[in-house]
């Protein structure tokens, strides 16, 4: 099938072919992300109000930790598939997916429990108010419910590109965005449901490319696919992931520490409206 052929288009096309096939399509993800981003703030800041802005700024960290411990197993994981696909070691790059899965469903149910109990003490460490507090509660709660589904899909996303698939990756990162943009207004303007509303749209378009992901890699016919015995953690796999996840892991981390530093300061000298600006220019940049 074609997909077979994919292992071998890596180690034999041309180099800048490659690199046009795998750097414009993650350019076009990348960029509706952006867009959605700047998009999101103004149904939030309109539908909701600016101290929804802020609320949503509070949870940037939050959000920025949950995406560390995603890109801890995705991009590993990748990594390690891109080397087993070029090694022709197909089984352990088949194992390396499953292993993706129930890694971070293992890792989702943690962050999700730890952070549902201690959730009001953390923002109001990355800097919420009184104000603030049931905006970013409220964003968070909705969020956090559907993280697992979130790690999946990141998970997932990272290890379509490592299997030869940029273009399946894009598409389910466009496809989020799409299916956010559609959805958010509806929840936020139509229903009132706030900013409630935002993060549900945010979960169910992460799941239905999630579902879009999952029935990828069910198809028996690519070189990468869900079958019995490859959903068993290996020591040698997860350790492996995981220290080649550290890094990404590491700068999502530093990035999150350096929000909550600013935060702080701009809660102390500037209030909470000063925090939902910084917000505001964050995603924008």
């Amino acid at each position: 099938m074609t997909t077979q052929r994919t292992p071998t288009a890596l180690g034999t096309e041309k180099i800048g072919k490659l690199l046009m096939q795998y750097s414009v399509p993650a350019i076009i993800a990348m960029t509706a992300s952006s867009l959605y981003n700047m998009v999101d703030s103004i149904f939030i800041g309109h539908g909701v109000g600016s101290m929804a802005i802020s609320g949503l700024a509070i949870t940037f960290p939050l959000m920025n930790l949950a995406a560390a411990f995603g890109s801890l197993v995705g991009a590993g994981a990748a990594t390690l598939i891109s080397v087993k696909l070029g090694q022709k070691d197909y089984d352990t790059a088949q194992r390396v997916l499953g292993n993706v899965v129930v890694l971070n469903i293992i890792i989702g149910i943690f962050f999700t429990l730890l952070t549902l109990l201690f959730l009001d003490p953390i923002l109001y460490f990355f800097g919420a108010s009184e104000q603030t507090i049931g905006y970013a509660r409220d964003f968070m709660q909705i969020i956090l419910a559907g993280n697992i589904v979130t790690h999946l899909y990141m998970g997932l996303n990272a290890t379509l590109r490592a299997a030869g698939h940029p273009k399946k990756a894009m598409m389910a990162t466009v496809s989020t965005v799409v299916i956010n943009v559609l959805l958010a207004p509806l929840f936020i303007f139509v229903l009132g449901w706030g900013i409630r509303g935002a993060a549900t749209a945010t979960v169910l378009a992460q799941f239905f490319a999630l579902l879009w992901q999952l029935k990828v890699f069910s198809n028996p016919n690519e070189l990468l696919h869900f079958h019995k015995g490859i959903f068993r953690l290996r020591k040698k796999i997860v350790l492996n992931s995981l220290a080649i996840g550290m890094s990404p892991f590491m700068m999502n981390l530093a990035s999150c520490l350096i929000v909550i530093l600013i935060n702080h300061g701009l809660k102390e000298h500037g209030g909470d409206l000063a925090i939902g600006a910084y917000g505001i220019v964050n995603r924008l940049v």
